[in-house]
């Protein structure tokens, strides 16, 4: 009687979190714990193989202000932690704004590309690289390219007599046109030195990550992604229509446009890093709804901290498996694409 009773109080308990998105206590530890060990692991391993000893001495050492010239010192320091760093960011920006534009869109294709700011970052990425800018003003350039892009988009797509749909479109023709820009900056580069570092670029790359790099991306990355975790569970009414939502006391247009601008911010910011880095914004979220359905209560931290695992992961693979490093958007979509079909056939498509 007793182990009917339990049984039927954890029946009781699962429907409760399924309704209101609460994680069980082991499922969020797991979140919490999956991108500091997947780092801690993928620091320990590259071209340079380091124990975990290697790895915590080089913290101590750190802290303790005892900086050495030692191999394993600066690889740690220097060379993989602000990469793993950057690679977290990007991969739960990424994530984070795929989940959101999906939501917003009530399409399960929806991406951050889905509104040209890829594009448009990627734009003003090869202006900065053509007018020989440092690192510092490419990402400035690129992150203000991104923002204009969507702001294009949203003024051309979004009238009040208009339904989002309208707004894919004018993101396919802005993102179509930025595209037709950055080819035209290819074109008038030059050959030896600019066009290969524009191509590279764009390709998607984070073996320019440093500290300064990293504080001028991570900054609006981890506002937005704060602000949506704080605002997660009133996603969850993006689909609806506005009537619908107008009862329970939210103002749905400006829920959207504030979901609009973090998951832009977070887009812009991740495309002005590393370049162009595909697949994160569509697998993760979508991985992230089979697993802990649609609710948003679970579904923005999911998205964040699998995003940032994964794309820890693919950005080992990249700089370890050969001598001449792989762009990091070859492996997302050589790695994306099979699961991502494996995972529409396993489930038999997907439904907001």
């Amino acid at each position: 009687m007793t182990k009917d009773l339990t049984k039927t109080e954890k029946q009781r308990r699962a429907g409760v979190r399924e309704k209101t998105g609460r994680l069980p206590v082991p499922a969020v530890l797991l979140l919490l714990v999956l991108p500091v060990l997947t780092g801690l692991v993928c620091l320990c391993i590259g071209r340079v193989g380091l124990t975990v000893s290697d790895v915590f001495d080089a913290f101590r050492k750190a802290f303790s202000g005892e900086a050495e010239n030692t191999i394993s010192y600066v690889t740690v320091m220097r060379l993989r932690l602000p990469r793993i760093l950057m690679a977290m960011c990007v991969g739960a920006g990424l994530s984070c704004a795929g989940c959101a534009f999906q939501s917003l869109f009530a399409n399960p294709l929806a991406t951050p590309d889905t509104v040209g700011v890829a594009s448009g970052a990627s734009f003003g990425a090869a202006l900065g690289i053509l007018f020989g800018f440092s690192m510092a003003g490419i990402q400035g350039v690129s992150f203000l390219m991104g923002i204009i892009a969507a702001a294009l988009t949203f003024f051309i797509g979004r009238r009040e007599d208009r339904a989002l749909h309208t707004v894919i479109l004018a993101g396919i023709m802005i993102g179509a046109l930025f595209s037709a820009l950055v080819s035209l900056v290819k074109f008038t580069a030059d050959s030896e030195t600019e066009l290969p570092a524009i191509t590279y670029f764009l390709m998607g790359s984070l073996s320019n990550a440093n500290y300064r790099t990293l504080l001028y991306g991570a900054v609006p990355i981890v506002i937005s992604i704060i602000v949506l975790f704080l605002l997660r569970w009133r996603l969850n009414l993006l689909p609806y229509g506005e009537d619908e939502v107008r009862t329970l006391g939210v103002n749905m247009q400006a829920l959207r446009l504030v979901t609009i601008i973090l998951a832009t911010l977070l887009s812009a910011s991740c495309v002005s890093m590393c370049g162009q880095v595909g697949w994160i914004g569509l697998l993760v979220p979508h991985m992230c709804r089979m697993l802990f359905k649609n609710n948003h209560m679970s579904l923005i931290p999911a998205s964040v901290s699998i995003g940032a695992a994964f794309m820890v992961i693919v950005d080992t693979i990249a700089r370890s498996v050969t001598a001449a490093e792989i762009p990091v958007s070859v492996l997302t979509a050589l790695i994306g694409a099979p699961f991502f079909i494996f995972l529409m056939r396993k489930s038999g498509g997907w439904k907001l």
